[in-house]
């Protein structure tokens, strides 16, 4: 079989992301004609439509969405295995993918430290803003939630994944909480993935909250920070907060905790594992954070 030159194939990939051929022709500087050519050749090879074209619309069929998380892999596997290529009578480059907030309440702090003693080593740090549940193609290392390793992956827990209500202490000053109703008399700050956090957090005590109102963000940084500065009180992860509780700008006002069910894990391709670089970082990670709380 004649497999489709990967011209076709990158063209194909950069249309569906953007869902617009004009799009595409814009970041591959080409016609919109030129796509579309491409995309008809493309279809026309494989015998199988990859769009549903529409007067003023453009959407992948059943088989472009396949195809597309099939052609993204293999994009990303050769974009790796081609970097690992050029350096491999120089620097080694390992690559991380970590959610946001993982990366600047933990890793961060250390990162100097493994750096040091890893001199001949580089770290490509991909903080990932939508939940991470999957090893990536483009990563040699994943720190993710709730993990279900696909074959030829191992997967290590670090973690399980709490919460608890927090303030900082001018808050506290300014508008004491010593019970549970008195968070009513308080501006609640959720995140965006848990809009139903405090509920959660409230069922099992057997109590309803009706806060003076509600700030919601789309990062758990975001919450946290806003927590710090006295906007609310904020469900912050106990794990991932825990430097703030120990530095005292963030203040746990309860023990009763949110157990989400969800852990943190490291999830790393048996292929990548054998290499000397990832053994280094995946050791230190499981050093420094299995079992951090």
């Amino acid at each position: 079989m004649r497999l489709p030159s990967l011209k076709f194939l990158k063209t194909f990939q950069v249309a569906a992301t953007h869902q617009s051929f004009k799009a595409a022709a814009e970041e591959l500087f080409v016609t919109p004609s030129a796509v579309s050519h491409q995309i008809k050749a493309l279809e026309e090879q494989l015998g199988i439509a990859l769009f549903e074209r529409g007067p003023h619309s453009l959407a992948l069929t059943e088989a472009g969405r396949s195809y597309l998380q099939h052609v993204e892999t293999v994009f990303a596997r050769l974009e790796a295995v081609t970097e690992q290529l050029q350096i491999r009578h120089g620097r080694s480059v390992v690559r991380l993918h970590i959610p946001p907030f993982f990366a600047t309440e933990l890793l961060l702090p250390r990162l100097p430290k493994f750096l040091d003693s890893q001199p001949d080593t580089d770290i490509h740090i991909n903080t990932v803003l939508a939940p991470l549940a999957v090893h990536g193609a483009d990563a040699d290392l994943s720190i993710v939630v709730g993990a279900a390793p696909e074959s030829g992956q191992s997967c290590h827990k670090l973690f399980s994944q709490t919460f608890v209500p927090a303030c900082s202490p001018t808050l506290l000053q300014r508008v004491p909480i010593d019970t549970v109703d008195d968070l009513n008399r308080h501006t609640l700050i959720t995140h965006e993935a848990r809009r139903d956090g405090w509920q959660r957090w409230a069922e099992p005590l057997g109590i309803e909250l009706h806060p003076k109102k509600l700030v919601r963000f789309d990062t758990m940084y975001a919450a946290a920070h806003a927590a710090e500065h006295g906007v609310g009180v904020a469900l912050v992860s106990a794990p991932l907060g825990h430097e703030r509780f120990m530095q005292g700008t963030l203040v746990k006002l309860f023990d009763a905790e949110l157990h989400t069910g969800e852990s943190y894990f490291l999830v790393v391709r048996n292929e990548d594992a054998v290499r000397a670089d990832v053994c280094a970082l995946k050791q230190w990670i499981l050093e420094q954070f299995t079992a951090v709380a």
